[in-house]
């Protein structure tokens, strides 16, 4: 999961998938001299500095590639889990299109992936990408996609609350003990205020209970994908934490069933001092929840083991013709992966327009494309980013764990798991990870 499809969104506003009307577009429109390509994830209109920079930006490449037409789908989020499969299998879906890490795998075996690997060496900058991040658009020795962005997740606090609990804001917690030990005191400043905030509900829940699963050091599928590993000590110590904290501690607050809007209402409000969230949600805090830059930072994963990490990246339809695969790597190379330039790394751009430069966002590239990228990132940074090193630093000796295989259905399961522990202080956590366990192992089985 993420929480935005847009790195620099400036305004996430919910919005109807525009993309669904005319997305289908498997004729390369060769008899007019061009070829045409869809492509999704263009920022939808209420955010307008993403949407006027990706407009510009798609303007500039048809100027310098005439012979390429391109026709963008607007939709907010990038990608809806709900409609994508039956997009896929309906020819709705753009020729060039927005995926989910975890989705690449299953796209490739339902056949609706073109198979890249004969064009990447059209493609300038595919050596240059992290070999990890190229991995996962490998499906059994062949390339099926190209990786745009990453993240991973943390703990953003709130250094003001900090301060008023008596706890230094320079050293934020670095286990989930001492994540509770903060939290009750950040409660206990009274008026509302929130220690710690969870979510439990829409599948994002199942999400954040992966990711402190993975900082326990446990998971939630075995390697070979085939069986659940959540009825084990580390999914019950991560169930008992988050019980103790709600009942015992009483820190995280009588609300429950929270999702990610809620924790960055209370975050932006000056009312929470801790929640788990990838570096994208800071400028959302900031320019939409009331929030102010210099009072919001962020830790790595509590607990010192493993975070979860995520990203997105396009794949090309099974059905489009190879001008059309070399229009979209041509494309992608323009928007997203020129270090310094693009949607996605003109810097200088973003810096004119107010929209927040110099966030810690894992690093795409390696080598010369890699310094180039942070050296105009760094001359253009217009946010606290002292605010981040902890997040930075820490996360040098974690392991960086993909999301599991069948996500957004094991999620669905957890979230039941979580929102019982949060809502019933009576909840029996052996039965809750026994009873999800088999539910798992029965998802993992149908494949």
């Amino acid at each position: 999961m993420r929480s935005t499809g847009i790195r620099r969104t400036v305004a996430a506003v919910g919005v109807s998938a525009l993309a669904l009307t005319a997305c289908g577009g498997n004729t390369d429109d060769s008899a007019s001299g061009k070829t045409r390509i869809t492509v999704n994830c263009m920022p939808p209109k209420s955010a307008k500095v993403d949407r006027g920079f990706f407009e510009e930006d798609v303007a500039a490449f048809e100027k310098q590639n005439p012979d390429i037409d391109v026709v963008a789908h607007d939709a907010f989020p990038c990608q809806d889990p709900k409609t994508f499969d039956a997009k896929l299998a309906g020819g709705q879906m753009e020729d060039v299109f927005y995926t989910y890490f975890t989705d690449a795998r299953h796209v490739v075996e339902i056949n609706q992936a073109a198979d890249l690997t004969p064009y990447v060496e059209e493609l300038k900058s595919y050596g240059t990408i992290q070999q990890q991040l190229r991995d996962i658009y490998t499906v059994d020795g062949k390339i099926y996609g190209i990786p745009r962005t990453g993240y991973s997740m943390g703990l953003i606090y709130n250094r003001a609350l900090f301060e008023k609990a008596g706890l230094d804001p320079d050293r934020p917690p670095t286990t989930w003990a001492e994540v509770r030990t903060a939290a009750r005191k950040i409660a206990g400043l009274g008026g509302g205020t929130v220690g710690y905030a969870d979510y439990s509900a829409q599948n994002q829940g199942g999400w954040h209970f992966t990711a402190e699963l993975y900082s326990q050091g446990g998971d939630v599928v075995s390697p070979d994908g085939r069986k659940a590993t959540v009825d084990t000590p580390e999914g019950r110590t991560v169930l008992q934490t988050l019980h103790d904290m709600r009942w015992t501690d009483d820190s995280m607050g009588s609300k429950q069933l929270l999702v990610i809007n809620d924790a960055q209402q209370l975050m932006g409000s000056g009312k929470l001092g801790m929640y788990l969230a990838a570096p994208d949600n800071i400028p959302i805090l900031v320019k939409e929840k009331g929030a102010a830059y210099e009072d919001i930072a962020i830790a790595p994963m509590p607990g010192g083991r493993a975070t979860l990490v995520g990203g997105d990246g396009y794949m090309v339809g099974k059905k489009a013709s190879p001008a059309q695969i070399r229009a979209g790597l041509k494309w992608l190379d323009h928007m997203f992966l020129t270090p310094g330039d693009g949607f996605l790394g003109d810097y200088a751009r973003a810096k004119r327009h107010d929209a927040p430069v110099g966030l810690p966002e894992p690093r795409l590239f390696t080598g010369a494309a890699d310094a180039k990228d942070q050296q105009v990132k760094t001359a253009n940074a217009n946010v606290p980013v002292g605010n981040y090193q902890p997040f930075l630093d820490g996360n040098a000796s974690l392991d960086m764990k993909i999301e599991p295989p069948h996500a957004q259905q094991i999620y669905s399961v957890l979230d039941g798991v979580v929102s019982a522990v949060l809502t019933k202080e009576d909840a029996d956590i052996d039965r809750l990870l026994k009873d999800a366990s088999g539910k798992i192992d029965g998802i993992l089985a149908r494949g």
